[in-house]
């Protein structure tokens, strides 16, 4: 009587095993925790981002199978689900790297329910790269254009758990030079979107302790996480590309992504539209089809990889198009 319910005990104790081990728990995402501090209310959105975040990647420690994970993330809040989905994919491609044995998860996820959230789980699977501190060329078996997004997440953890190495002192872990180092800077100028609370001031001081050859990038992820995860009124997003000064395009071109990511995830949110008509001067549904329309008939890797032609294209249309009516959404 006892031995169909043995697989169920097995997996349980597997479970556990895994979040012992790997788990990282809600209170990771405290500002208190993180050693972060701001404004009440940004505070609170980007704490709320981050233990969404959590709850994702835990999914994935409890069950990685694409099915099972997908069910599990379902009650999650539409406007919020691409961070779960973030965290899964961590979850999922860290324990796709700890047992090579078994046939990989990650990519069935992409091919599968995870599609719609690909801008998010090439995000996320970059945390796991981070944790595993695996080189840069491990993102080779991913998608061709968008695996330099895992780069972009893998500088996120960074400078979202390491910010005083990171962050302060500028510095990149071994391995990252060329375009990989872009890439790792986008993501850590998303980090600091958190780690400055979504305080336009802060995130121009603390840009611009960087050196000037690193800054677009760095701005670009500003910008991507300031639309995409929120936490900012209209009037901060108007200071910040204030602040951006010459960098206004790069911050134009990750507001764009950021909007493109929910446009494909079916998850639209009204502080990215607010961002896109103050960061790009376009409402998020044309930032998003700038975005896809620039990504059709990229050249293979040359100069420089499809990725980078793709942001060069939206920067480029962005600075095309008419300027937003006096009588864009507000907030």
């Amino acid at each position: 009587m006892t031995r169909p319910e043995q697989p169920t005990l097995r997996a349980r104790t597997a479970s556990r095993l895994r979040l012992g081990v790997l788990g990282i728990g809600p209170d990771e995402a405290g500002f208190d925790r993180r050693g972060f501090a701001g404004a009440p209310g940004p505070r609170r959105r980007l704490e709320l981002v981050g233990r969404t975040f959590v709850s994702g990647y835990r999914a994935a420690l409890r069950d990685d199978d694409p099915g099972a994970l997908a069910a599990a993330l379902a009650p999650v809040d539409r406007e919020l689900s691409g961070f779960a989905w973030e965290g899964a994919a961590m979850g999922v491609a860290l324990r796709d790297a700890l047992a090579p044995w078994r046939p990989a998860r990650l990519p069935a996820l992409l091919a599968g329910p995870g599609r719609a959230h690909r801008y998010m789980v090439h995000v996320g699977a970059g945390w796991a790269l981070a944790r595993l501190r695996r080189a840069p060329a491990a993102i080779r078996s991913l998608d061709p254009v968008l695996r330099w997004l895992a780069l972009d997440g893998y500088g996120f953890h960074q400078g979202y758990f390491q910010p005083a190495r990171h962050l302060h002192a500028g510095d990149r872990p071994r391995g990252f030079a060329g375009y990989a180092a872009r890439a790792f800077d986008q993501g850590l100028g998303r980090s600091l979107w958190f780690a400055q609370a979504a305080q336009p001031e802060a995130v121009r001081r603390a840009v611009g302790a960087f050196e000037e050859t690193r800054r677009p990038d760095l701005w670009s992820g500003v910008a991507l996480a300031a639309a995409y995860a929120g936490g900012a009124s209209t009037q901060a997003l108007e200071q910040l590309v204030a602040a951006a000064g010459p960098h206004a395009p790069h911050v134009g071109q990750g507001a764009a992504f950021a909007a493109a990511a929910r446009a494909h995830a079916g998850n639209p949110a009204l502080h990215t539209e607010l961002a896109c008509w103050t960061l790009t001067g376009v409402s998020a549904r044309t930032a998003a089809t700038l975005c896809d329309a620039a990504a059709r008939s990229l050249p293979a890797d040359g100069h420089e990889p499809a990725y980078e032609t793709w942001r060069r294209r939206v920067r480029a249309a962005l600075r095309a198009v008419e300027p937003a009516p006096a009588d864009g959404p507000r907030a």
